[in-house]
Protein backbone atom coordinates (compact mmCIF):
# COMPACT_ATOMS: atom_id res chain seq x y z
CA UNK A 1 0.00 0.00 0.00
CA UNK A 2 1.36 3.36 -1.35
CA UNK A 3 2.74 5.96 1.62
CA UNK A 4 0.92 9.10 1.99
CA UNK A 5 3.24 12.41 2.06
CA UNK A 6 1.18 15.85 2.86
CA UNK A 7 2.63 19.10 2.15
CA UNK A 8 2.20 21.60 5.03
CA UNK A 9 3.15 25.40 5.30
CA UNK A 10 2.25 28.60 5.32
CA UNK A 11 0.87 30.80 2.32
CA UNK A 12 3.21 31.45 -0.69
CA UNK A 13 5.95 29.01 0.21
CA UNK A 14 5.39 26.91 -2.87
CA UNK A 15 3.66 23.91 -1.91
CA UNK A 16 1.25 23.63 -4.91
CA UNK A 17 4.51 23.78 -7.40
CA UNK A 18 6.30 20.96 -5.29
CA UNK A 19 3.10 19.20 -5.20
CA UNK A 20 3.43 19.79 -9.59
CA UNK A 21 6.90 19.11 -9.27
CA UNK A 22 6.27 15.46 -7.22
CA UNK A 23 2.94 14.15 -9.19
CA UNK A 24 4.43 15.58 -12.97
CA UNK A 25 1.08 17.10 -13.58
CA UNK A 26 -0.38 20.96 -13.48
CA UNK A 27 -3.04 19.43 -11.01
CA UNK A 28 -2.43 22.03 -8.16
CA UNK A 29 -2.74 25.80 -9.32
CA UNK A 30 -0.28 28.06 -9.04
CA UNK A 31 0.12 32.02 -8.63
CA UNK A 32 2.76 34.57 -7.01
CA UNK A 33 -0.04 35.11 -4.18
CA UNK A 34 -0.77 33.90 -1.10
CA UNK A 35 -3.72 31.86 -0.25
CA UNK A 36 -4.41 30.13 -3.59
CA UNK A 37 -4.82 26.78 -2.33
CA UNK A 38 -8.10 26.45 0.24
CA UNK A 39 -8.82 22.81 -0.17
CA UNK A 40 -6.36 19.28 -0.18
CA UNK A 41 -5.39 17.89 -3.49
CA UNK A 42 -4.56 14.50 -3.62
CA UNK A 43 -2.13 12.19 -6.82
CA UNK A 44 0.13 9.70 -7.65
CA UNK A 45 3.57 10.43 -7.49
CA UNK A 46 7.10 8.46 -8.27
CA UNK A 47 10.45 9.49 -7.33
CA UNK A 48 13.40 7.43 -7.62
CA UNK A 49 11.96 3.62 -6.25
CA UNK A 50 9.23 5.40 -4.60
CA UNK A 51 5.96 5.71 -5.34
CA UNK A 52 3.42 7.56 -2.71
CA UNK A 53 0.63 9.67 -2.58
CA UNK A 54 1.45 13.42 -2.20
CA UNK A 55 -1.38 15.91 -0.29
CA UNK A 56 -1.32 19.35 -1.31
CA UNK A 57 -2.47 21.46 1.45
CA UNK A 58 -3.64 25.46 1.55
CA UNK A 59 -1.92 28.20 3.92
CA UNK A 60 -2.14 26.72 7.89
CA UNK A 61 -2.75 28.98 10.35
CA UNK A 62 -2.93 26.59 13.23
CA UNK A 63 -4.50 29.26 15.59
CA UNK A 64 -7.17 30.44 13.36
CA UNK A 65 -9.97 30.58 14.89
CA UNK A 66 -12.74 32.00 12.55
CA UNK A 67 -13.57 31.93 8.55
CA UNK A 68 -11.81 30.49 5.78
CA UNK A 69 -8.63 30.39 7.35
CA UNK A 70 -10.48 28.16 10.14
CA UNK A 71 -11.81 26.02 7.45
CA UNK A 72 -8.06 25.51 5.70
CA UNK A 73 -6.72 25.30 8.69
CA UNK A 74 -9.17 21.98 9.68
CA UNK A 75 -8.47 20.98 6.07
CA UNK A 76 -4.40 20.52 6.86
CA UNK A 77 -4.87 19.05 9.81
CA UNK A 78 -6.94 16.30 8.39
CA UNK A 79 -4.33 16.14 6.01
CA UNK A 80 -1.64 15.46 8.31
CA UNK A 81 -3.94 12.73 10.04
CA UNK A 82 -4.09 11.41 6.78
CA UNK A 83 -0.35 10.99 6.06
CA UNK A 84 2.64 8.70 6.82
CA UNK A 85 4.93 11.78 7.20
CA UNK A 86 4.44 15.41 6.48
CA UNK A 87 7.11 17.82 4.91
CA UNK A 88 6.85 21.12 6.35
CA UNK A 89 7.69 23.11 3.09
CA UNK A 90 9.56 26.94 4.12
CA UNK A 91 10.69 29.94 2.35
CA UNK A 92 14.68 30.26 2.16
CA UNK A 93 13.76 33.63 0.46
CA UNK A 94 11.43 35.01 2.78
CA UNK A 95 13.33 33.38 5.88
CA UNK A 96 12.19 32.16 9.31
CA UNK A 97 8.52 34.08 10.28
CA UNK A 98 6.14 33.67 13.56
CA UNK A 99 3.76 31.80 11.74
CA UNK A 100 6.56 28.62 11.31
CA UNK A 101 6.63 28.95 14.39
CA UNK A 102 3.52 28.07 15.36
CA UNK A 103 3.27 25.39 12.74
CA UNK A 104 6.32 23.77 13.94
CA UNK A 105 4.97 23.29 17.68
CA UNK A 106 1.79 22.10 16.15
CA UNK A 107 3.87 19.06 14.27
CA UNK A 108 6.11 18.65 17.44
CA UNK A 109 3.12 18.29 19.48
CA UNK A 110 1.88 15.29 17.25
CA UNK A 111 4.99 13.41 16.44
CA UNK A 112 4.60 12.92 13.14
CA UNK A 113 7.58 12.28 11.37
CA UNK A 114 8.48 15.31 9.84
CA UNK A 115 10.56 16.82 7.20
CA UNK A 116 11.79 20.30 6.67
CA UNK A 117 11.95 21.55 2.95
CA UNK A 118 13.22 24.81 2.90
CA UNK A 119 11.67 26.06 -0.89
CA UNK A 120 13.37 28.67 -3.14
CA UNK A 121 16.79 28.04 -2.47
CA UNK A 122 18.03 28.41 -5.87
CA UNK A 123 21.78 28.56 -5.66
CA UNK A 124 21.89 28.01 -2.06
CA UNK A 125 23.64 24.99 0.09
CA UNK A 126 22.87 23.49 3.65
CA UNK A 127 25.32 25.86 5.26
CA UNK A 128 24.11 29.31 3.94
CA UNK A 129 22.43 31.77 6.30
CA UNK A 130 18.95 31.80 4.90
CA UNK A 131 18.62 28.09 5.40
CA UNK A 132 20.54 28.19 8.55
CA UNK A 133 18.33 30.07 10.31
CA UNK A 134 15.47 27.60 9.90
CA UNK A 135 17.01 25.06 12.36
CA UNK A 136 15.78 27.36 15.23
CA UNK A 137 12.55 25.31 14.70
CA UNK A 138 13.55 22.04 16.09
CA UNK A 139 13.12 19.87 13.51
CA UNK A 140 16.11 18.22 12.62
CA UNK A 141 18.16 18.69 9.05
CA UNK A 142 16.97 22.12 6.71
CA UNK A 143 16.80 20.59 3.47
CA UNK A 144 17.06 23.45 0.50
CA UNK A 145 14.95 22.48 -2.26
CA UNK A 146 13.94 24.15 -5.57
CA UNK A 147 10.47 23.05 -6.34
CA UNK A 148 10.58 25.30 -9.82
CA UNK A 149 13.68 24.00 -10.97
CA UNK A 150 13.58 20.41 -9.66
CA UNK A 151 16.47 20.72 -7.32
CA UNK A 152 17.43 18.69 -4.46
CA UNK A 153 13.73 17.08 -4.74
CA UNK A 154 15.07 13.46 -5.19
CA UNK A 155 17.08 13.60 -2.10
CA UNK A 156 14.70 15.21 0.06
CA UNK A 157 12.00 12.34 -1.25
CA UNK A 158 14.93 10.08 -0.21
CA UNK A 159 15.17 12.14 3.28
CA UNK A 160 11.72 11.67 3.82
CA UNK A 161 10.77 7.73 2.88
CA UNK A 162 14.28 5.93 4.11
CA UNK A 163 13.94 6.17 7.82
CA UNK A 164 10.56 4.76 7.50
CA UNK A 165 11.93 0.96 6.08
CA UNK A 166 8.83 1.00 3.57
CA UNK A 167 8.42 -3.08 2.84
CA UNK A 168 8.55 -3.69 -0.69
CA UNK A 169 5.23 -4.37 -2.37
CA UNK A 170 5.20 -8.10 -3.24
CA UNK A 171 1.14 -8.46 -3.44
CA UNK A 172 0.82 -8.42 -6.79
CA UNK A 173 2.77 -12.25 -6.59
CA UNK A 174 1.17 -13.65 -3.45
CA UNK A 175 -2.27 -12.58 -5.20
CA UNK A 176 -1.48 -14.76 -8.03
CA UNK A 177 -0.17 -17.47 -5.46
CA UNK A 178 -3.26 -17.49 -3.61
CA UNK A 179 -5.84 -17.37 -6.18
CA UNK A 180 -7.75 -14.61 -4.11
CA UNK A 181 -9.52 -11.91 -6.09
CA UNK A 182 -9.24 -8.25 -4.32
CA UNK A 183 -12.39 -6.78 -5.21
CA UNK A 184 -12.77 -3.22 -4.70
CA UNK A 185 -16.26 -1.25 -4.85
CA UNK A 186 -16.21 2.02 -5.70
CA UNK A 187 -18.21 5.22 -5.63
CA UNK A 188 -19.43 8.17 -4.53
CA UNK A 189 -21.69 8.31 -0.87
CA UNK A 190 -24.15 7.10 -0.63
CA UNK A 191 -24.68 5.11 -4.07
CA UNK A 192 -25.14 2.26 -2.38
CA UNK A 193 -22.06 -0.15 -1.93
CA UNK A 194 -22.55 -1.49 1.64
CA UNK A 195 -26.23 -2.65 0.69
CA UNK A 196 -24.38 -4.33 -2.61
CA UNK A 197 -21.67 -6.44 -0.60
CA UNK A 198 -24.43 -7.06 1.86
CA UNK A 199 -27.15 -8.36 -0.91
CA UNK A 200 -23.84 -10.78 -1.89
CA UNK A 201 -23.15 -11.75 1.27
CA UNK A 202 -26.81 -12.24 2.32
CA UNK A 203 -26.32 -11.25 5.38
CA UNK A 204 -26.37 -7.52 6.82
CA UNK A 205 -21.71 -7.72 7.55
CA UNK A 206 -21.43 -4.22 6.59
CA UNK A 207 -23.35 -1.10 8.21
CA UNK A 208 -25.87 0.86 5.83
CA UNK A 209 -27.91 3.54 6.25
CA UNK A 210 -29.38 6.52 3.75
CA UNK A 211 -26.71 9.14 4.79
CA UNK A 212 -23.71 9.68 2.65
CA UNK A 213 -20.62 8.54 4.43
CA UNK A 214 -21.69 5.93 6.79
CA UNK A 215 -19.08 4.12 6.12
CA UNK A 216 -15.68 5.96 7.22
CA UNK A 217 -12.89 3.43 6.25
CA UNK A 218 -11.93 0.79 3.96
CA UNK A 219 -13.82 -2.53 5.26
CA UNK A 220 -12.21 -6.08 4.12
CA UNK A 221 -14.40 -8.92 4.06
CA UNK A 222 -13.66 -12.32 2.50
CA UNK A 223 -16.08 -13.97 0.45
CA UNK A 224 -16.01 -17.29 -1.88
CA UNK A 225 -18.26 -18.04 -4.84
CA UNK A 226 -18.15 -20.78 -7.22
CA UNK A 227 -14.91 -22.10 -5.25
CA UNK A 228 -13.17 -18.75 -6.46
CA UNK A 229 -12.11 -16.88 -3.00
CA UNK A 230 -12.81 -13.16 -3.48
CA UNK A 231 -11.80 -10.22 -0.81
CA UNK A 232 -14.58 -7.77 -1.04
CA UNK A 233 -12.92 -3.98 0.08
CA UNK A 234 -15.95 -1.65 0.74
CA UNK A 235 -14.18 1.59 0.31
CA UNK A 236 -15.62 5.17 2.02
CA UNK A 237 -17.45 7.18 -0.71
CA UNK A 238 -15.82 10.62 -2.58
CA UNK A 239 -17.65 13.32 -1.21
CA UNK A 240 -16.96 16.28 -3.72
CA UNK A 241 -13.88 18.83 -3.09
CA UNK A 242 -14.88 21.38 -1.26
CA UNK A 243 -18.75 20.55 -0.03
CA UNK A 244 -17.68 19.11 3.25
CA UNK A 245 -15.29 19.71 6.16
CA UNK A 246 -15.70 17.13 8.55
CA UNK A 247 -12.64 15.51 9.35
CA UNK A 248 -13.42 12.12 9.45
CA UNK A 249 -15.95 12.29 6.81
CA UNK A 250 -12.83 13.85 4.72
CA UNK A 251 -10.69 10.94 5.95
CA UNK A 252 -12.34 8.82 3.17
CA UNK A 253 -10.48 9.89 0.56
CA UNK A 254 -7.01 8.44 1.03
CA UNK A 255 -8.01 5.26 1.89
CA UNK A 256 -10.12 4.73 -1.14
CA UNK A 257 -7.49 5.67 -3.07
CA UNK A 258 -4.88 3.28 -1.36
CA UNK A 259 -8.01 0.48 -1.62
CA UNK A 260 -8.64 1.27 -5.62
CA UNK A 261 -4.56 0.45 -5.70
CA UNK A 262 -4.34 -2.84 -3.62
CA UNK A 263 -7.17 -4.14 -5.37
CA UNK A 264 -6.93 -6.44 -8.98
CA UNK A 265 -10.54 -5.65 -9.88
CA UNK A 266 -12.54 -2.31 -9.05
CA UNK A 267 -16.34 -2.23 -9.22
CA UNK A 268 -17.52 1.49 -9.62
CA UNK A 269 -20.82 1.75 -8.61
CA UNK A 270 -22.81 4.77 -10.08
CA UNK A 271 -26.36 6.25 -9.18
CA UNK A 272 -29.02 5.71 -11.64
CA UNK A 273 -30.99 8.49 -9.77
CA UNK A 274 -27.94 11.42 -10.48
CA UNK A 275 -26.72 10.33 -13.06
CA UNK A 276 -22.91 10.33 -14.31
CA UNK A 277 -21.44 13.07 -12.32
CA UNK A 278 -18.01 15.15 -12.04
CA UNK A 279 -16.74 13.10 -9.20
CA UNK A 280 -17.80 9.57 -10.98
CA UNK A 281 -15.61 10.60 -13.90
CA UNK A 282 -12.70 11.68 -11.55
CA UNK A 283 -12.86 8.21 -9.50
CA UNK A 284 -13.11 6.34 -13.34
CA UNK A 285 -10.21 8.71 -14.19
CA UNK A 286 -8.34 7.36 -10.83
CA UNK A 287 -8.90 4.05 -11.94
CA UNK A 288 -8.10 3.95 -15.31
CA UNK A 289 -4.67 5.91 -13.90
CA UNK A 290 -3.78 3.50 -11.42
CA UNK A 291 -3.79 -0.01 -14.08
CA UNK A 292 -6.87 -1.62 -12.63
CA UNK A 293 -9.48 -3.87 -14.35
CA UNK A 294 -12.84 -2.26 -13.65
CA UNK A 295 -16.74 -3.26 -14.20
CA UNK A 296 -19.32 -0.45 -14.32
CA UNK A 297 -22.29 -0.78 -12.34
CA UNK A 298 -25.40 1.40 -12.87
CA UNK A 299 -27.32 0.92 -9.47
CA UNK A 300 -31.36 1.84 -8.63
CA UNK A 301 -31.88 1.20 -11.83
CA UNK A 302 -35.71 0.54 -10.63
CA UNK A 303 -36.42 3.81 -9.35
CA UNK A 304 -36.15 5.90 -12.74
CA UNK A 305 -38.40 5.54 -16.37
CA UNK A 306 -37.63 4.14 -19.53
CA UNK A 307 -36.72 8.27 -20.61
CA UNK A 308 -33.81 8.57 -17.46
CA UNK A 309 -32.66 5.28 -18.59
CA UNK A 310 -31.89 6.37 -21.70
CA UNK A 311 -30.32 9.93 -20.46
CA UNK A 312 -28.57 7.57 -18.25
CA UNK A 313 -26.79 5.44 -20.93
CA UNK A 314 -26.25 8.56 -22.93
CA UNK A 315 -24.14 10.31 -20.09
CA UNK A 316 -22.08 6.84 -19.71
CA UNK A 317 -21.20 7.04 -22.99
CA UNK A 318 -20.30 10.40 -23.65
CA UNK A 319 -18.44 11.08 -19.98
CA UNK A 320 -17.09 7.74 -19.46
CA UNK A 321 -16.03 6.91 -23.50
CA UNK A 322 -12.56 6.47 -21.50
CA UNK A 323 -14.16 3.46 -20.23
CA UNK A 324 -15.30 1.87 -23.11
CA UNK A 325 -13.58 -1.53 -22.43
CA UNK A 326 -15.84 -2.52 -19.38
CA UNK A 327 -18.70 -4.08 -19.10
CA UNK A 328 -21.73 -2.21 -18.06
CA UNK A 329 -24.48 -3.96 -15.56
CA UNK A 330 -27.93 -2.10 -14.47
CA UNK A 331 -28.62 -3.40 -11.51
CA UNK A 332 -30.77 -2.96 -7.91
CA UNK A 333 -29.06 -3.91 -4.91
CA UNK A 334 -31.77 -3.74 -2.61
CA UNK A 335 -34.04 -5.49 -4.68
CA UNK A 336 -30.82 -7.86 -5.76
CA UNK A 337 -31.54 -7.55 -9.22
CA UNK A 338 -28.98 -8.49 -11.99
CA UNK A 339 -26.10 -9.36 -9.92
CA UNK A 340 -25.49 -12.30 -10.96
CA UNK A 341 -24.10 -11.30 -14.66
CA UNK A 342 -22.21 -8.71 -12.59
CA UNK A 343 -20.08 -11.48 -11.35
CA UNK A 344 -18.98 -13.49 -14.76
CA UNK A 345 -17.76 -9.26 -15.75
CA UNK A 346 -15.90 -9.53 -12.70
CA UNK A 347 -13.82 -12.70 -12.91
CA UNK A 348 -13.45 -12.27 -16.70
CA UNK A 349 -11.92 -8.73 -16.14
CA UNK A 350 -9.38 -10.31 -13.84
CA UNK A 351 -8.73 -12.91 -16.57
CA UNK A 352 -7.84 -10.40 -18.49
CA UNK A 353 -5.60 -8.68 -15.87
CA UNK A 354 -3.52 -11.56 -15.44
CA UNK A 355 -3.83 -12.99 -18.97
CA UNK A 356 -0.49 -14.21 -19.97
CA UNK A 357 0.71 -13.37 -23.94
CA UNK A 358 3.12 -15.57 -25.87
CA UNK A 359 6.07 -13.36 -27.97
CA UNK A 360 5.28 -15.49 -31.09
CA UNK A 361 1.70 -14.69 -30.90
CA UNK A 362 2.42 -10.92 -30.20
CA UNK A 363 4.94 -10.20 -32.52
CA UNK A 364 2.88 -12.59 -35.15
CA UNK A 365 0.49 -9.93 -34.77
CA UNK A 366 2.59 -6.26 -34.80
CA UNK A 367 3.79 -7.92 -38.47
CA UNK A 368 0.14 -8.50 -39.56
CA UNK A 369 -1.14 -5.18 -38.27
CA UNK A 370 1.65 -3.80 -40.37
CA UNK A 371 0.97 -5.43 -43.35
CA UNK A 372 -2.51 -4.51 -43.13
CA UNK A 373 -2.29 -0.59 -42.39
CA UNK A 374 1.70 0.76 -41.97
CA UNK A 375 2.77 3.46 -39.31
CA UNK A 376 2.79 6.73 -41.13
CA UNK A 377 6.00 8.15 -42.22
CA UNK A 378 7.38 10.91 -40.12
CA UNK A 379 10.12 13.11 -42.10
CA UNK A 380 12.40 11.03 -43.88
CA UNK A 381 11.84 7.75 -41.48
CA UNK A 382 8.79 5.48 -41.34
CA UNK A 383 8.56 3.59 -37.98
CA UNK A 384 9.55 -0.17 -38.25
CA UNK A 385 7.73 -2.46 -35.50
CA UNK A 386 10.21 -5.48 -35.06
CA UNK A 387 8.65 -7.70 -32.84
CA UNK A 388 6.98 -7.53 -28.95
CA UNK A 389 6.55 -9.28 -25.80
CA UNK A 390 4.54 -8.95 -22.79
CA UNK A 391 6.20 -6.29 -20.16
CA UNK A 392 4.11 -6.85 -17.10
CA UNK A 393 0.82 -8.27 -15.84
CA UNK A 394 -2.01 -5.98 -14.57
CA UNK A 395 -2.54 -4.51 -16.40
CA UNK A 396 -1.35 -6.32 -18.96
CA UNK A 397 1.73 -4.68 -20.71
CA UNK A 398 3.00 -4.99 -24.23
CA UNK A 399 6.33 -3.90 -25.53
CA UNK A 400 6.53 -3.31 -29.32
CA UNK A 401 10.34 -3.28 -30.55
CA UNK A 402 11.85 -1.67 -33.73
CA UNK A 403 13.58 1.64 -35.57
CA UNK A 404 11.80 5.02 -35.22
CA UNK A 405 9.23 4.25 -32.54
CA UNK A 406 9.34 7.74 -30.96
CA UNK A 407 7.08 9.09 -34.23
CA UNK A 408 4.18 6.08 -33.93
CA UNK A 409 1.24 8.03 -33.45
CA UNK A 410 -1.67 7.88 -30.42
CA UNK A 411 -3.62 6.67 -33.13
CA UNK A 412 -1.90 4.00 -34.57
CA UNK A 413 -1.10 2.93 -31.06
CA UNK A 414 -4.73 2.45 -30.50
CA UNK A 415 -5.30 0.29 -33.96
CA UNK A 416 -2.42 -2.13 -32.34
CA UNK A 417 -4.60 -2.20 -29.18
CA UNK A 418 -7.85 -3.16 -30.84
CA UNK A 419 -6.16 -6.24 -32.58
CA UNK A 420 -4.38 -7.03 -29.03
CA UNK A 421 -7.65 -6.89 -27.55
CA UNK A 422 -9.34 -8.94 -30.30
CA UNK A 423 -7.01 -11.61 -30.16
CA UNK A 424 -6.59 -12.33 -26.64
CA UNK A 425 -9.94 -11.75 -25.71
CA UNK A 426 -9.28 -8.98 -22.98
CA UNK A 427 -12.63 -7.26 -21.57
CA UNK A 428 -12.50 -4.75 -18.71
CA UNK A 429 -8.69 -4.07 -17.75
CA UNK A 430 -6.42 -1.41 -20.06
CA UNK A 431 -3.97 -2.34 -21.87
CA UNK A 432 -0.60 -0.65 -21.99
CA UNK A 433 1.84 -0.36 -25.09
CA UNK A 434 5.20 0.41 -24.38
CA UNK A 435 7.12 1.58 -27.46
CA UNK A 436 10.64 0.99 -27.34
CA UNK A 437 13.72 1.89 -30.28
CA UNK A 438 16.31 0.08 -30.86
CA UNK A 439 19.72 2.20 -30.24
CA UNK A 440 21.56 2.23 -33.36
CA UNK A 441 25.33 0.87 -32.79
CA UNK A 442 27.29 3.53 -35.38
CA UNK A 443 25.57 6.38 -33.84
CA UNK A 444 28.71 7.23 -31.68
CA UNK A 445 30.98 6.90 -34.66
CA UNK A 446 32.77 9.16 -36.95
Amino acid sequence: MKPVMALVGRPNVGKSTLFNRLTKSRDAIVADFAGLTRDRHYGNAKQGRYEFIVIDTGGFEPTAESGIYKEMAKQTKQAVAEADVVVFVVDARGGLSAQDHDIADYLRKLGKPTVLAANKAEGMTEGAQQVSEFYELGLGEVHPISASHGQGIRSLVEAVFDPLNLPEDEDGAEEQQSGIIKLAVAGRPNVGKSTLINAWLGEERLVAFDLPGTTRDAIAVPFERNGQKFELIDTAGLRRKGKVFEAIEKFSVVKTLQAIESANVVLLLLDATQGVTDQDAHIAGYILESGRAVVLAINKWDAIDEYNRELVRRQVEQRLAFLKFADLHFISAQKRQGLGPVWASITAAYKSAMVKMTTPVLTRLVQEAVQFQSPKRAGMFRPKLRYAHQGGMNPPVIVVHGNSLEHVTDAYKRFLEGRFRKEFKLVGTPLRIEMRTSKNPYADKE
